[in-house]
């Protein structure tokens, strides 16, 4: 087959870490594969930028002689600057101050002639994030089989890659109770987004994907529902001959931590700041155990962040840089006793999926796609709260699952398998054998491949029946 996956960028985390396994593994396997990008970070000669280059007019000349000129001027004419700036634009730089999403990237018409052959399958994962026209999705679903994995919300909403509380999705957003939330809009022209996402899928005929459960209840009762030929639930995999369970005490001896030092773990890009996250309740958290829990030497690795280490009590918290090697990543993972994951908004994160693969039990927030990743371990008598989320048994439990912004449930969870070692490694087990059994790459490779045969298949025998029939 000849499949082109659509993204962001090509080397990164989260979505965009997903697009680019499932290209790699395509190509493995012998079929033409292709990832067309908005951004190359790579050499891999499979990977195209989306370009948006196109041969300047007279006014673009124009505009590029007097921004040059006002360059010049050394900033002492800054707003006249600003204006040759936007002037190329006009119309671009005034939707942008009311407030709508910019879909001005004409690349994405060339689409179907950057690859040597005409793709069959045409899937695109996270259209957000300036490269990508939505416009072209009727267009582009006449021409291919397209299909959309949505990594969030954005393509349901007004603006907002999660909407966290807020339902007005559902209705036709207006209203927004928060325009910063990424991508963040100068002004409330959600309605009118919302509209115009409804006014192309009306025109799409789309196939649709998503990791978990969850997001496709949301997709159900959302403005793309009537676009859809056929969706799946296909959750993330991960490639398992990098994250696995290894010796801890030689990783540990490598990152230079202690042996018997008790070590938890988060993972997230940019950890203080990022607003799909919840490091408060984290820290919170933490707080609480080192009152209890009775080790002065206490570790708490932050992986996504280069900051000065810093104190929780006894509790020592230290900050990791971003790390672009899976491998160096997958050894924080090894090393940790636990993997905490606290967050306001996720879909079906692939920090979680990691240390599950890695045999480290996971204490985490139960929202989103979480709970569909994490069984969570029955909670003691009396805890009603818990029992709701947390429902397996010793044989089967790979973590423990806590309400949202819940920093003493989330500490009583840490305390209860730290205080139980034998209990915390019947747990890692259960959550290295979860992760060979539903989260392998190879499976989720499979469960796509199989899916496109069928509906290349099926286009095939619709277009052989309406020839038979004379249509």
């Amino acid at each position: 087959m000849n499949i082109l996956q659509v993204s962001t960028v090509d080397v990164s985390g989260g979505a965009e870490k997903t697009a680019w396994n499932l290209f790699q593994a395509y190509r493995a396997r012998g079929h033409n594969s292709w990832l067309a990008v908005g951004s190359r970070r790579s050499n891999d000669s499979g990977v195209m930028v989306i370009s948006d280059i196109t041969p300047p007019t007279p006014w673009d000349l124009f505009c590029r002689t007097l921004r040059q000129k006002c360059e010049r001027l050394d900033g002492k004419l800054y707003g006249l600057l600003q204006v040759a700036r936007a002037c190329k634009h006009p119309r671009r730089e005034l939707e942008h101050w009311l407030g709508v999403e910019d879909f001005s990237y004409p690349g994405t018409r060339q689409l179907l002639s950057m690859t040597p052959q005409k793709p069959d399958i045409v899937h695109c994962h996270n259209l957000h994030g300036g490269y990508f026209d939505l416009r072209a999705l009727p267009w582009l679903s006449e021409q291919a089989v397209t299909i959309l994995t949505l990594h969030d919300a954005w393509l349901l909403s007004g603006h907002c890659a999660h909407s966290l509380g807020c339902e007005r999705w559902k209705i036709g957003c207006g209203h927004c109770p928060d325009l910063n939330i990424y991508p963040a809009v100068q002004r409330d022209a959600t309605t009118y987004n919302w509209r115009r996402k409804r006014d192309i899928y009306a025109q799409s005929r789309l196939y649709i994907a998503t990791p978990c459960e969850w997001l496709m209840r949301k997709v159900e009762q959302s403005v793309l529902a009537p676009a859809v030929v056929e969706a799946r639930v296909i959750p993330n995999g991960l490639d398992l001959s990098v994250f696995h369970p290894t010796n801890k005490h030689a990783v540990r001896a490598a990152l230079g931590i202690p042996q018997g030092t008790p070590v938890l773990l988060f993972i997230a890009n940019g950890i203080r700041r990022n607003v799909w996250k919840d490091y408060q309740t984290l820290r919170n958290a933490i707080a609480l155990v080192v009152e209890r829990f009775d080790r002065p030497d206490l570790l708490f690795i932050a992986l996504g962040e280069d900051a000065p280490a810093e104190r929780i009590g006894q509790a020592e918290v230290r900050f990791v840089p971003y790390q672009k090697d899976s491998e160096a990543v997958a050894r924080y993972y090894q090393a940790a006793d636990l993997y905490l994951h606290a967050a306001r908004a996720d879909t079906f994160p692939n920090a979680v999926l990691e240390a599950l693969a890695c045999g480290t039990p996971v204490v985490a927030t139960a929202i989103g796609g979480i709970p569909e990743q994490v069984k969570g371990l029955e909670a003691a008598e009396g805890q009603s709260e818990a029992a709701k989320l947390n429902r397996y048994g010793v044989a089967e439990a790979t973590g423990i699952l806590v309400p949202p912004g819940d920093a003493a449930a989330m500490a009583v969870g840490i305390e209860r398998l730290m205080n139980d070692p034998s209990l915390l490694g019947r747990v890692g087990e259960n959550a290295a054998r979860d992760a060979r059994e539903q989260f392998d790459l190879q499976r989720q490779v499979d469960s796509y491949l199989d899916w496109y045969r069928k509906i290349l298949l099926g286009n095939k025998q619709s277009r052989q029946a309406a020839i038979d029939s004379g249509l």
